[in-house]
C-alpha cells in the first residue's frame, strides 16, 4: 500500500531524517515508534494502515524514522545514536514541518523519547499519549516490575538472535497475530529493513539501561497512559507507574495481550486517544446487514494434539491456520476470529461461503486433518471489528452438530444458492443448543 510522500529534514549533526505527514484533523500529532521503523514498508501491513488512517481522521500526523533506522541516514557502529540524539530528532521533525507545538503519541521505548522531549521542551508539547510504554526496563529495588538482571542478557541474546525473523510476534509482541504467517513474514522483513542486525545488537542492550523516572515530575503536558492488561512484554504495572508519577496523568487499562500498537483492538485504543486529544470520539455505527457466517473447527483436536505431542501439534496447527486463511481470502471472506483450532469468517455471498468451507475441508484432508463446518445466512451486527447477532449464534450451533467432514448449512443458505451448481442432501431437522425450535439442515457438496 502506497503511503504518504516521504521527505527529509537535516538535523544539527548534518544527518537526514526521513519523515512524512498525513491527515487533516483538528490537532497536530507526532507519532514516535518503538525501537526502529521503516516508513517505506510500514503501511504495507493492513493493521498499521488502518491504525494510521483512523488516527489521521482526527489529527494531522507526522511520522519519522529515527536517525540510523529505516529511510533516515545510516550510522556507523562506532557512532550509534544515543537516546538523547534520538530525542533531538523530534525537534528536527517539528521544525521541518513548521510546527511550534504538537501532541506526542509514543509507543514502547518511544515513550522514553517522548517523556524526555516533553520535560525538556514543555512549550513544544501540547499533550502526551503513552502506549504500552515504561520509565525503565531493568528491575530495581524500588522498581519491581522490570526485567531481573539475570534475565537481561538472556533476553538480549534471544531478541538479537531472532532479529529479522518476525518471531518477536509470538514472544509477546502480538500474540493475536502469532498464527498469521503472512504477518510474521512481513514483520521479519520490516525488521531487516528498519535496522541491520549489527547496529541492532549494539543498540538493543541500551534499552535496559535508560531510566527516565527522574524526569516524570517535570512533565507539564496533559498526559494519557494506555496499557494492555495482558501485555507480557511490558507489564501493565509499568504503565500505572508512569501515570502515578506524571502530575495529573490519566491512566486507562485496555483489554488484550498485544504489545504492538496496531495489533488487537486498536479501534478502542484510538477511541481513547481521540477523546483525549479532541474532547470527542467517533462512536462506531452499528451496521446491521445480511451476511453469511462460516464456522469451522478440527474434529477430535484434543486427541490429535495428545498423539502428536506439543511440537508436532504446534506445527500442524500453524499449517492448518495458513490453509484456512488462504481459502477464506480466495473466496473473498473476512476472518473475524480464531480460537485454537476454530475459525469464524463472514462472506457477502452464501455460495462463496459454502465453496470456501468445501475447499477448506479438502485442503486440510491433504495434511491429515478432518474438519467440520457450519454455514448460515442472516442479519448480523457489525460494530467495529466485532460481528454479533443471532445469525452468528446459529452458525456456530450448526457447526456444533456437524459430523466429521460435514459441511452443514441452514435451509436459508440452501434456498439462497439455487442455481449455483452446489448440491445439498437433507440432514434432518435438528435442535440447536440455545435456539428455539427445530432447524432444517442440509449437507453441502460440490
Amino acid at each position: 500500500m502506497k503511503g504518504p510522500l516521504i521527505r527529509y529534514a537535516r538535523n544539527a549533526d548534518g544527518e537526514y531524517i526521513a519523515h512524512q505527514t498525513f491527515g487533516g484533523g483538528s490537532v497536530d500529532a507526532v507519532f514516535i515508534p518503538d525501537w526502529v521503523s521503516n516508513l517505506e514498508v510500514m503501511r504495507e501491513e493492513p493493521t498499521i494502515a488502518r491504525f494510521f488512517d483512523r488516527l489521521a481522521g482526527f489529527a494531522r500526523v507526522v511520522c519519522f524514522d529515527k536517525r540510523g533506522t529505516g529511510l533516515s541516514d545510516p550510522v556507523f557502529l562506532g557512532a550509534l545514536p544515543s537516546y538523547e540524539e534520538w530525542t533531538d530528532d523530534v525537534g528536527t521533525v517539528l521544525d521541518a514541518v513548521g510546527l511550534e507545538r504538537a501532541a506526542l503519541v509514543a509507543h514502547g521505548d518511544g515513550g522514553q523519547m517522548a517523556i524526555r522531549f516533553a520535560a525538556m521542551h514543555p512549550h513544544r508539547v501540547s499533550a502526551l499519549v503513552l502506549i504500552d510504554a515504561y520509565a525503565r526496563r531493568r528491575r530495581a529495588p524500588d522498581y519491581p516490575w522490570g526485567v531481573p538482571d539475570h534475565l537481561v542478557s538472556m533476553y538480549t541474546r534471544a531478541v538479537v538472535g531472532e532479529w529479522g525473523k518476525g518471531t518477536i510476534t509470538r514472544a509477546g509482541g502480538a500474540p493475536s497475530l502469532a498464527d498469521n504467517m503472512r504477518f510474521v513474514e512481513w514483520r521479519g522483513r520490516y525488521e531487516r529493513l528498519a535496522m541491520g542486525r549489527g547496529p541492532f545488537e549494539a543498540i538493543y542492550p541500551t534499552t535496559y539501561d535508560i531510566d527516565v523516572r527522574s524526569t516524570l515530575p517535570s512533565i507539564q503536558a496533559p498526559t494519557l497512559v494506555l496499557h494492555r492488561e495482558g501485555n507480557s512484554y511490558i507489564r501493565v504495572a509499568n504503565g500505572r507507574y508512569l501515570a502515578e508519577h506524571i502530575r495529573g496523568a490519566r491512566f486507562q487499562a485496555l483489554p488484550g495481550n498485544d504489545h504492538f500498537f496496531h495489533a488487537g483492538d486498536s479501534a478502542t485504543l484510538l477511541g481513547h486517544v481521540q477523546e483525549f486529544l479532541t474532547g470527542t470520539t467517533d462512536v462506531p455505527e452499528e451496521n446491521r446487514v445480511l451476511a453469511t457466517v462460516l464456522f469451522t473447527d478440527i474434529v477430535d483436536a484434543t486427541r490429535l494434539a495428545q498423539e502428536l505431542g506439543d511440537q508436532d501439534w504446534a506445527y500442524l496447527l500453524e499449517l492448518h491456520h495458513q490453509k484456512v486463511r488462504h481459502e477464506i481470502e480466495r473466496f473473498r471472506g473476512r476472518e473475524v476470529d480464531n480460537a485454537g483450532d476454530g475459525f469464524f469468517a463472514t462472506f457477502d455471498g452464501p455460495a462463496r461461503a459454502v465453496r470456501c468451507a468445501l475447499a477448506i475441508r479438502e485442503s486440510l484432508r491433504s495434511i491429515g486433518i478432518e474438519v467440520r463446518a457450519g454455514v448460515h445466512t442472516g442479519e448480523c451486527e457489525f460494530l467495529g471489528s466485532k460481528v454479533s447477532g443471532i445469525a452468528v449464534h446459529i452458525g456456530a450451533r450448526i457447526m456444533g452438530v456437524a459430523g466429521p467432514g460435514q459441511v452443514l448449512v441452514s435451509r436459508t443458505v440452501r434456498d439462497l444458492v439455487v442455481g449455483s451448481n452446489l448440491r445439498f442432501e437433507p440432514a434432518g431437522n435438528r435442535r440447536l443448543k440455545g435456539v428455539s425450535g427445530k432447524w432444517e439442515l442440509f449437507e453441502a457438496s460440490a
